[in-house]
């Protein structure tokens, strides 16, 4: 493994996405980004556990804490959210600023209640308007569930929810005492015919979900009325599925942290100096 080469920062601002399964970290300045770091999200959490946990990827990075500027988050997951803030307020004593209650999106959304669209929803709609010109966008988001979302000139307009690779996993497993432990990898861009339950159930998850994104994403073109539209796919499993499917124009594993480092210093910040805690 690579040495960890620190990097020097100046009064960074830290970064948080948090979902249902993982929670991933990222110390920002206005021009990079830095290592994301993913911790798992779990309701064994307090706020001091979280505390230490951001204070030792600091330390890792060679930034005390007095020097973070302010917290910025997306979070899906309230009783979570509750927690970051008394961390923040006791090992950090920054402003924290939550997308988009706090920091508010330039998109138009079209939600019949706006209020419903989920944070990394409505960031990685962003996120990916400000990376792709073209007028329509299909953003796809490989997470606890697996996410599309429809965005044409500035206007989110909705999507769908489909399962989750990982809670699909779970649930075979949870029902299915002989399944064997499977590693979703995949070692060739052909759908095999699998010879045993493992090859089965790889091939079958993988290429399962790829034809899900493709043919959904087409159905999707046909009813935005634009053939064109450009495929923009994130989350961890999108990795596997760029290798078997030619249906994904641009992939970008660090969306939601680019829309939050845009939302916070070119949105927030020109309009806000630094707040007390």
């Amino acid at each position: 493994m690579a040495a960890h080469v620190l990097v020097p920062w100046d009064n960074p601002v830290l970064l948080f996405d948090v979902g249902n399964t993982t929670m991933k970290v990222c110390l920002a300045e206005a021009t990079r980004l830095g290592q994301t770091y993913c911790l798992p999200s779990t309701n064994a959490e307090t706020a001091d556990s979280l505390g230490l946990r951001v204070a030792d990827i600091c330390a890792r990075e060679g930034v005390e804490l007095a020097r973070i500027e302010a917290w910025a988050l997306s979070s899906v997951v309230p009783p979570l959210s509750a927690l970051l803030r008394q961390a923040c307020q006791r090992f950090c004593g920054c402003p924290v600023y939550f997308v988009p209650t706090d920091i508010g999106l330039p998109i138009d959304n079209h939600y019949a209640r706006p209020q419903e669209v989920g944070a990394d929803r409505l960031l990685g709609s962003y996120a990916a308007r400000l990376l792709v010109p073209d007028r329509t966008l299909i953003v796809v988001d490989f997470g606890t569930a697996t996410t599309f979302d429809c965005v044409q000139e500035n206007a989110y307009l909705g999507g769908l929810i489909c399962p989750g690779v990982l809670s699909s996993v779970t649930a075979l497993g949870t029902q299915t005492a002989k399944l064997p432990h499977i590693s979703l990898e995949c070692d060739t861009d052909m759908l095999d015919i699998g010879t045993s339950t493992r090859q089965s159930l790889n091939h079958g998850l993988l290429f399962g979900f790829a034809s899900m994104l493709e043919g959904l994403c087409a159905r999707l073109k046909h009813r935005l009325a634009d053939n064109q539209a450009k495929v923009v796919a994130t989350g961890g499993f999108a990795a596997q599925v760029l290798h078997i499917s030619t249906c994904i124009d641009l992939f970008a594993p660090d969306l939601l942290m680019q829309g939050l480092s845009t939302a916070y210093f070119h949105i927030h910040k020109p309009n806000n100096t630094r707040e007390q805690a």
